[in-house]
């Protein structure tokens, strides 16, 4: 690690204490009332103790599942119809018209329809989750095979490559960058779905342990579920970037 790399690192850090500092600063002045800001210190307490009681673990695993599935819904129909439409300007052309006018829905519109068809159930926090999180991939997908260079598909028709072959060799190698990219924009997407549903629905979740303790005015289990909720964010992102490396060592190693 160069030196540039460990100065942001210590930066970073040292921000993060600030913010803690201040935060506990507020706290222990009460600046804030203490029934809606506690100090980080009594959230960390009660991250404890939630997990001690197994409480909150229960809830993180509930949150995982929900978003593990709808990431993993949402990322094999982004790409299997991002690699279609993608790979076909004939597709991109009739379908477009279609994507744009589903593309802008706020997911928050689509709720209401799946809580009509599916009710409170597992299978419309799974709809919505895969609803909101598909577009990032399907899009990232399609730029990535519409980007492929022209003269690879030229060699490939010169050797007479099916078109399955052309796209596992050729077209899905190349835009693998975006796709991965695009994969790792979606979870986050699906993680703030996934507590959506949970307080909407009373899915067993983070996002319902959030809301009842938001109703109770028990503030620092609301802290300790928000920073669970951050920490989650943060460390199901560094595994995708560290799994987008891995894959795209190859890419590292042209230049």
């Amino acid at each position: 690690m160069n030196r540039a790399a460990i100065l942001w690192r210590v930066a970073s850090v040292v921000v993060a204490a600030g913010f803690i500092a201040t935060w506990q600063l507020i706290a222990n002045l009460k600046l804030v009332s203490p029934v809606f800001l506690p100090g980080p210190d009594k959230a960390w307490a009660a991250l404890m103790r939630g997990f001690s009681s197994g409480d909150l673990a229960s809830k993180l695993i509930g949150t995982l599942e929900h978003m593990a599935y709808g990431w993993l819904a949402a990322s094999i129909a982004g790409i299997a119809l991002g690699a279609l439409i993608g790979s076909s300007r004939m597709m991109r052309a009739y379908v477009a018209p279609s994507l744009e006018f589903l593309r802008p829905l706020p997911v928050s519109a689509i709720v209401p329809v799946a809580i009509a068809m599916l009710g409170l159930t597992q299978g419309m926090a799974l709809f919505v989750i895969a609803f909101g999180a598909i577009w990032p991939i399907m899009l990232a997908t399609i730029h990535g095979f519409a980007a492929v260079e022209p003269r690879l598909y030229e060699v490939a028709r010169s050797l007479q490559m099916s078109r399955a072959a052309i796209i596992g060799k050729i077209a899905l190698p190349s835009a693998l960058p975006d796709i991965l990219a695009g994969m790792r924009l979606s979870l986050t997407v699906a993680l703030i779905l996934s507590v959506v549903c949970e307080i909407l629905a009373g899915l067993d979740g983070l996002g319902q342990w959030v809301l009842l303790s938001a109703r109770a005015f028990r503030s620092a289990d609301l802290f300790a579920g928000v920073i669970l909720l951050g920490a989650t964010g943060y460390l199901t992102s560094i595994a995708v970037s560290l799994v987008e490396q891995r894959l795209l060592a190859w890419q590292t190693a042209a230049r």
